[in-house]
């Protein structure tokens, strides 16, 4: 009883263990070498709400299927998050920032985050619920700005801009309220960008990213007080991977999707000048 015992049990493992490697696939499971079982998984892709993930649902609905692409869309709502999903696993892929962030982030927090390709440009405006124009700003007036080191940056060169602050010279993209030589006698508050959309009430204008202020109802092209020009803007928002992942063929299908004519189509139609196409150009 004993011996046919252990030889049954020798068998149900020896046909475990073939099972096992089967499904796993081996060096000459056609399956395996083709990476055909990666091209067919769900790749899930962190975004910010609007206009990200709005963009990645439109793909979704309209376009993934036919290309053969299942695609999931988790919503953030901060631009740690998305990043620190994508570099532990969590998530397969990002939408939400572009270069300089990404740089900055990298160096910050030890990640390995690379773009894949460009899909869109935001605008990053100046905003009241008080004032009419971006000059009647002036002395003992409270600015609020994005705290993160590249968006506080654009900030400050927007209002520069608009001759409302002055620069040390030589400031580039990372400028901090340290590197205003002139403030024209204006107050700066620094929050957390999500957060300058909810500050209007208690601050007499703040500067938002594009994506928090369409999501509250603003509509830059036509709320802002001063508006960033998109022509030659280095902060192009792209799609981007944990460092090794940028040839998975479903990233590839991705990124051909979001610069397609109808995603730039959906783009112009949907936000109006507020958020434009880039040129899909790989990062």
């Amino acid at each position: 009883m004993h011996t046919i015992a252990k030889t049954t049990a020798a068998a149900a493992v020896a046909a475990a263990l073939t099972l096992g490697l089967s499904a796993c696939g081996t060096d000459s499971d056609p399956a395996a070498s083709t990476g055909k079982k990666d091209a067919e998984a769900r790749l899930t892709v962190a975004a910010s709400p609007v206009p990200h993930a709005d963009i990645l649902n439109f793909v979704k609905e309209n376009l993934a299927e036919e290309a053969g692409l299942k695609l999931e869309v988790k919503e953030f709502t901060d631009y740690v998050l998305p990043n620190t999903a994508t570099e532990n696993g969590e998530v397969d892929a990002n939408y939400f920032q572009h270069k300089p962030y990404l740089d900055d982030f990298n160096a910050k927090q030890g990640t390995h985050i690379v773009p894949v390709v460009d899909v869109h440009l935001e605008p990053l405006g100046l905003y009241s619920s008080t004032l009419k124009k971006a000059s009647d700003l002036g002395a003992g007036d409270t600015v609020a700005v994005p705290n993160d080191t590249t968006n506080e940056g654009r900030a400050l060169k927007l209002l520069e801009e608009q001759g409302l602050i002055e620069l040390k010279k030589g400031t580039g993209n990372d400028a901090t309220l340290a590197d205003i030589a002139d403030a024209k006698g204006l107050k700066f508050k620094e929050l957390e960008a999500a957060a300058l959309p909810r500050s209007l009430e208690d601050v007499d204008a703040a500067v938002i990213n594009g994506n928090y202020a369409i999501e509250a109802d603003l509509e830059p092209s036509k709320d802002a007080l001063a508006l960033e020009s998109a022509e030659g803007n280095p902060y192009a928002n792209f799609l981007a991977v944990k460092e090794g992942n940028e040839d998975d063929p479903r990233v590839k299908k991705l990124a051909e999707l979001l610069t397609s004519d109808e995603v730039k189509k959906f783009i112009e139609d949907e936000y109006r000048g507020s958020v434009v196409p880039a040129e899909g150009d790989e990062s």
